[in-house]
């Protein structure tokens, strides 16, 4: 039972003290990416998927080594998984920083809103007023949640240290060159496809975890009908259903036109409810740490499962 215990420490670390300030593992992959990337980069998708094997293989082959190093030793296997599990999440600074929006808003700095805000979000925000500062936060306090809690940990769950290592790698290449920009948009295509296969089981586990901490039946069918109406017009097919579920539980409304390197999107209409506020970035913040503890929960019980399948099989006679 070493895997769900550590799954259950790492997520216990994160909330109590977040990232580190300096020399986090995951900030050194990206400048390894980045330094990789000058050799192996080409404007055609034949290149941008040789990228991401190269990287994600030899990020999810460490997991392996570890989860063989430590196998045979519970305590040893047990920090292995949650030393990873506190480096890949990142609850604690998601709510960290809507925390400080939420405060800054309030206090009617918009300037400094402005900026936190896109320590969360790619669109531009110079010109956003405080509800749509508000909105954007909670657009990604959903997404992320789904993103950088919920997913390590069910793949945590499943495969252990190397779903960690490999998600975190899949995720992190994603938001380095998956967007569709000149230069990225055919190398970058693979990074941009793998992380929406990775993250489509967690997304809807997320958007139920979401729609169940409601702890009402109109709750629950205000999410489940939100994510059936308004998914499917998000450009994400993993983010819309994690915000939809959030619009749907909060009873507000989401999405809208976002500006984008100087190009305007519509993302779709979330919800029916009034469009969200400064007031709703709390609310929002308590509904993510619930469907961070929910999905903690699912992750201990599928990696308690696999040990348990693990132990009834028969062992060959020597």
């Amino acid at each position: 039972m070493s895997r769900p215990l550590g799954l259950a420490l790492g997520w216990a670390l994160d909330r109590a003290i977040g990232d580190p300030r300096r020399w986090h593992p995951v900030a050194g992959f990206g400048s390894v990416a980045a330094t990789v990337e000058e050799r192996t980069y080409a404007a055609r998708r034949a290149h941008g998927v040789a990228h991401v094997a190269l990287l994600v293989g030899a990020t999810a082959g460490l997991g392996v080594v570890a989860e063989r190093a430590t196998r045979r030793h519970r305590v040893a296997h047990m920090l292995v998984t949650a030393a990873a599990t506190w480096t890949v999440l990142g609850g604690h600074s998601l709510s960290r920083e809507a925390s400080t929006i939420d405060g800054q808003l309030r206090r009617g700095d918009l300037d400094a809103a402005r900026t936190q805000v896109r320590n969360l979000v790619g669109r531009e925000t110079s010109g956003l007023d405080a509800d749509e500062i508000a909105r954007a936060c909670i657009e990604s306090l959903a997404e992320n949640t789904s993103d950088a809690v919920v997913a390590p940990l069910l793949w945590g769950g499943l495969l252990g240290v190397p779903g960690l290592l490999g998600y975190r790698a899949v995720n992190t290449l994603d938001a380095m060159v998956g967007h569709r920009s000149d230069r990225y948009l055919e190398f970058g295509w693979a990074a941009a496809r793998l992380d929406d296969v990775a993250n489509w089981g967690p997304a809807r586990v997320a958007a139920a975890l979401a729609a169940a901490s409601s702890g009402s039946r109109t709750g629950v069918a205000h999410a489940w009908s939100a994510i059936r109406r308004d998914a499917p017009a998000h450009p994400s097919p993993n983010g819309g259903v994690v915000e939809a579920a959030f619009a749907g539980v909060l009873g507000v409304r989401l999405g809208g036109s976002n500006t984008y390197e100087g190009r305007s999107e519509d993302r779709g209409t979330l919800g029916t409810g009034p469009a969200a506020t400064t007031h709703d970035i709390a609310p929002a913040a308590r509904l993510a740490h619930q469907v961070s503890v929910g999905s903690l929960g699912v992750a201990v019980l599928v990696a308690g499962g696999g040990a348990l399948r693990g132990r009834g099989r028969p062992r060959r006679r020597r």
